[in-house]
């Protein structure tokens, strides 16, 4: 039996296997409403195979797009983008899940096949960005150090933004805690040099991920799973680190929190990553054991038998990945070929299954 495509049971939600889509920016919305593209792109993944398709960072205020191009979900009509893709995702055996999001000062950047590099002028659409403190991430503009008003306001924008994400039909939430952008900015000292009740202390600097963790575990309910995507260290001296990832994953079970999204890096520019094929599992097997949460990997995870290995291993629950699903979006399929497990296949595909 493979483990791979084995089901998981988080909540009232079974997924039919663990090998995933993780969520990656397309930088196509249109005001934060996405387009034709993003079902396309999507529904795609769900044809070859995949247990679980978790949309892109959408933001959850416009302030918090990383792109003028980014999606969103702060309107009814954003929202109601988002149902049809939804659908089809459903129509084709896979889950769907969406990915809350705030930049803080990442936002407001050039997306990556811009000519530009660096943050978006006013005149040209982009918009003073927000951080725990006045602090810049090398080469963008000063944002706003976030009053506490600013940070309730954001707790109810987040809550808000699950609420529409279940209307649209979403069956899970994940909330972006990770590569530097905001929740990721107040976990990590780097980044939050605040001296009130949300810096100084791991507790403090965790803070707003439980706050906006407890605020849409309560839209959700009990029946609908919850993520949390983390860097799990910041690959730089002085920064969130693995010890603290694993406080925080406990903490994040405790506030709700279903599995824990493991990551690494993305908060400084001056990090230091050594990269190789499945380079951020050991972090994730860390979360996992000491956090006592289910978690799952990502990072260079390309093959069959690595993704096996790596739950054989207890190291993960499940497996995220995103480049591999854009160069082979029928990864699933050929996955579990490679692994000798018979999975459903549509039947407008049939005719090229291996026998």
């Amino acid at each position: 039996m493979s483990l791979l495509f084995s089901p998981l049971l988080l909540r009232s939600v079974t997924f039919p296997n663990r090998l995933w889509v993780s969520p990656m920016c397309m930088y196509s919305a249109v005001d934060g409403v996405v387009q034709d593209w993003h079902r396309t792109h999507l529904t795609q993944f769900a044809s070859g195979g995949a247990g679980l398709v978790v949309a892109e960072a959408t933001a959850v205020v416009p302030e918090g797009r990383i792109s003028p191009r980014d999606a969103g979900i702060w309107t009814d009509e954003q929202r109601d983008a988002w149902a049809p893709i939804v659908d089809g995702i459903h129509a084709r055996g896979a889950l769907a899940g969406i990915q809350l999001a705030h930049a803080g000062r990442k936002a407001s950047t050039w997306w990556p096949w811009a000519p530009q590099r660096g943050s978006v002028p006013a005149s040209e659409g982009g918009w003073v960005t927000t951080a725990p403190s006045a602090v810049p991430f090398q080469g963008f503009d000063t944002p706003r150090a976030l009053a506490i008003a600013d940070i309730d306001d954001l707790v109810d924008a987040f809550a808000t933004a699950a609420r529409r994400s279940l209307d649209a039909g979403f069956d899970v939430l994940e909330l972006h805690g990770a590569h530097g952008y905001l929740i990721h900015q107040f976990l990590s000292p780097l980044s939050n040099l605040r001296e009130d009740e949300y810096g100084g202390s791991l507790e403090n600097r965790a803070r707003l991920l439980l706050r906006i963790l407890d605020a849409v575990r309560r839209i959700a309910g009990e029946a609908v799973p919850v993520f949390v995507r983390i860097s799990a260290t910041d690959h730089a001296d002085g920064g969130f680190s693995p010890d603290e990832a694993t406080i925080v994953g406990e903490w994040a079970r405790e506030h709700g929190a279903d599995l824990i999204d493991v990551s690494s890096g993305g908060l400084v520019a001056h990090q230091r990553i050594d990269v190789f094929p499945g380079y951020q599992v050991g972090l994730a097997g860390t979360v996992r054991r000491g956090g006592r949460i289910p978690t799952s990997a990502v990072g260079l995870i390309t093959a069959a038998e690595q993704a096996e290995r790596v739950l054989e291993d207890g190291d993960a629950d499940a497996i995220f990945a995103g480049r591999e699903w854009l160069r082979d979006p029928h990864f699933a399929l050929r996955a579990a070929h490679e692994l000798g497990v018979e999975i459903p296949w549509p039947s407008q595909y049939e005719r090229a299954r291996w026998r």
